[in-house]
């Protein structure tokens, strides 16, 4: 089961010692947060569908192919839930592959874990950390090579962590998973993390670094643009460091800070950086999502819907990112849309639209319903005309007929949603109440077991879900006539957390504030106060204009592949064109940007993925390139304000006939003839790239030449009409 190991296992540090030791792993089946309530009530995380396979077979198929021989699973809330799919599952009978669970009720946080692990004397050297709710597909050989060679030289480097270039959006200071932004200094010759700060106030804000930390560093790395994968490999200290300090409870925020801050022992964290390798932990409803759809769009191969088949349905891949298990019964005239999965014994009306969407096992869904964006689980039932759009759906739920769930609803297990009722967006519903007292994500992380604190939120999901829920529901509940379930209010200021970490795309409205904000800001502040990205930082350095070429080349490249991804994001979630060009602008504010740079990187983008769409001959490329056009040109053209960018849009053009994308070359004068017909370039624009062309070596006036017939036609065009004008 899984994917083919890339990895072997390891042996002593020591080379004396010819004793064999397996690598090892600690898996955490508990995030120790509230943040997937109310479904957590009910089920654990970790069980939880991600495009129908329970969230920690990922984790699990990953740590057998990464070459791991043994993972203690870390069970606290729903343990026996957790422990019974186990043993249920497959992954107890797999050779040279172990997998031991680990109980404890009366842990509250990852410290408490790796205390209770170290008090059972299980790890026996180098191991790896991690959470049932991370996917990756990365290779672990040479990071753990780095590990170890680490530790031959310094026995205190006790940690190797991984991450991910990954840029926050500028405007809503937050990543595409929904975390925070993420602040870290990186020395770049040994790759020792020296800082490390995630900010949660979503304000510009100044950083502050330590003297000591320039002083005692000849150079620094500081970055904005990484993401913390949740992946750590750590010598056995580590787990003695958590049992020696009872106040570290979270991962990062105690054990990491503290390690960096402390002058004493001297224990040191590296970084190891991937790059074509995939890694993400699932946080929140946002990183749900984005995870889900990286999985679908297959950038976690093989960790992808037709290779994960767990259980005896198979599901097969077909045009268009559609996948498909059996035994499903689909009405012709359903439209079933790209980048949507449907599990085995579904059925599907009559007029029905589903797209971009996950669809688990033997749902019901009646005919004229749309379904947009969604991830509805097994056993669901939708009657005639609903509308569902960016929304979660639990196993069990009845949806009657008219009803409507706005974006960002998450509707509990078995659920009922009232005739013609409208769920407003953003509502959490369940069966059972909502707390009174409910403990913040915050205090669960920081909570001491000893604490009120603490003995409330260990006992939280399960006590909660146990105690059965009497209240009456009248025919005219919170959900409509014949609705059953409660809405949970939000509490003060959450709905501001609400849209950041909703499965439902980032509002409209919200984008424009924080553009604003960013503008406002620019405004306030001299321009030679702002760090890019990620910037070295050496004491008394003269920094060269080659130095700067060099910065300049490289922000260039990563603003390009920032819109590619924006653009290739909104074609596949179909996100309307004004709210396309809200997230070009606000990257074109945080690379600081001129509109002629945001031209030519649409332009890449929306030509690279009329390449990358099937095509058989040139006429079926030309003809990609007209049906994207014909789709995105507003976008583009809201770039093109004068002749000066267009222009750069025909060299950008010529730019990848030449290198990037020859397969355009033989098409050149076609798609530009196709441009000035389409009025994205102008006559002008055309002639002038022509003139600017004449001084220029006879290698760069290749695609001229190709064009001569077309100029030719543009300069005798206008005589033509002013002889038609004097007759």
């Amino acid at each position: 089961m899984g994917a083919q190991k890339k990895s072997g296992t390891r042996v002593s540090e020591d080379p004396d010692e010819l004793v064999r030791v397996p690598l090892q792993a600690i898996l955490l089946a508990d995030s120790f947060t509230t943040k997937f309530r109310p479904i957590t009530l009910e089920r654990p995380k970790v069980l939880l569908p991600l495009v129908n396979v329970p969230m920690i077979n990922y984790t699990l198929t990953w740590l057998e192919s990464a070459g791991v021989e043994e993972v203690f699973v870390f069970c606290c809330s729903h343990s026996k839930q957790v422990v019974n799919y186990l043993e249920k599952s497959e992954w107890f009978s797999q050779p040279n592959f172990t997998v031991t669970t680990i109980e404890s009720q009366n842990s509250v946080s990852a410290g408490d874990a790796l205390r209770v692990i170290y008090e059972r004397n299980v790890i026996h050297g180098d191991f790896v950390l991690i959470s049932g709710d991370t996917v990756s597909n990365m290779s672990l050989s040479q990071a753990l090579l780095e590990h170890k060679e680490r530790r031959k030289k310094d026995s205190n480097a006790v940690m190797t962590m991984v991450i991910k270039r990954s840029k926050p959006d500028p405007a809503i200071h937050q990543s595409r998973l929904g975390t925070d932004e993420l602040f870290m200094a990186i020395d770049p010759n040994t790759k020792q993390l020296l800082y490390y700060e995630d900010r949660a106030d979503h304000s510009r804000g100044t950083l502050h670094l330590d003297k000591s930390l320039l002083v005692d560093n000849p150079s620094l790395s500081l970055h904005h643009d990484k993401q913390d994968c949740y992946i750590d490999i750590c010598s056995p200290e580590v787990l003695s460091l958590f049992t020696d300090n009872f106040d570290y409870q979270h991962l990062r925020r105690h054990f990491v800070k503290g390690l960096l801050v402390d002058d004493i022992m001297g224990y040191k964290i590296f970084v190891h950086e991937i790059h074509s390798d995939y890694a993400a932990r699932i946080d929140n409803f946002r990183s749900y999502d984005t995870v889900s759809k990286d999985i679908i769009h297959r950038w976690t191969y093989p960790l992808v819907p037709d290779v994960m088949n767990f259980g005896s349905t198979a599901t097969k891949l077909e045009r268009q990112g559609m996948y498909r298990a059996s035994e499903i019964s689909q009405s012709q005239s359903a439209v079933i849309g790209p980048f949507t999965v449907i599990g085995s014994g579904t059925k599907i009306g009559n007029n029905t639209k589903i797209s971009n969407s996950v669809i688990g096992e033997g749902c019901k869904i009646g005919s004229n319903v749309l379904i947009e964006g969604c991830y509805i689980w097994d056993n669901i039932s939708i009657e005639d005309g609903c509308n569902l759009q960016h929304a979660i759906v639990c196993d069990g739920v009845i949806i009657k007929s008219g009803a409507v769930l706005e974006p960002g609803v998450v509707l509990s297990f078995k659920v009922v949603v009232g005739q013609e009722f409208v769920v407003p967006s953003y509502s959490k519903v369940s069966l059972f109440q909502q707390p009174i007292e409910e403990d913040s994500d915050e205090e669960l992380e920081y909570a001491d077991s000893t604490s009120a604190i603490g003995s409330q939120v260990g006992k939280s999901d399960v006590e909660i879900a146990s105690q059965v829920d009497n209240t009456h529901l009248s025919p005219a509940s919170e959900l409509g006539m014949g609705g059953v379930g409660h809405v949970w209010s939000t509490c003060e200021g959450g709905h501001e957390e609400e849209w950041r970490h909703s499965v439902a795309p980032i509002p409209k409205d919200k984008i424009l504030e924080a553009i604003k904000a960013m503008e406002d800001d620019l405004e306030l502040t001299h321009d030679d106060s702002f760090l890019p990205p990620s910037g070295e930082l050496k004491p008394n350095s003269n920094d060269s204009d080659d130095d700067d070429h060099e910065d300049s080349r490289d922000d260039s490249y990563y603003f390009e592949k920032e819109v590619e991804a924006t653009f290739l994001r909104a074609v596949h979630e179909n996100i309307q064109e004004s709210h396309l060009i809200l997230e070009i602008n606000s990257l074109k504010l945080s690379y600081n940007k001129l509109t002629a740079d945001c031209a030519g990187a649409v332009f890449y983008a929306m030509m690279k993925y009329a390449l990358d769409t099937p095509h058989s001959s040139a006429d079926s490329l030309l003809q990609n390139v007209q049906v994207v056009f014909s789709k995105w040109k507003k976008v583009l053209t809201s770039y093109l304000t004068d002749i000066d960018e267009q222009i750069e849009v025909i060299l950008k053009f010529e730019e990848m006939c030449s290198e990037s994308a020859k397969e355009f070359a033989p098409l050149f004068t076609r798609i530009l003839h196709h441009l000035y017909d389409e009025d994205v370039v102008e006559e002008d624009a055309i002639l002038s790239w022509e003139d600017e062309k004449k001084d220029a070596d006879e290698a760069d006036k290749v695609f001229v030449k190709q064009a001569k017939k077309l100029i030719q036609w543009l300069k005798e065009a206008p005589e033509e009409d002013d002889d038609d004008q004097n007759e």
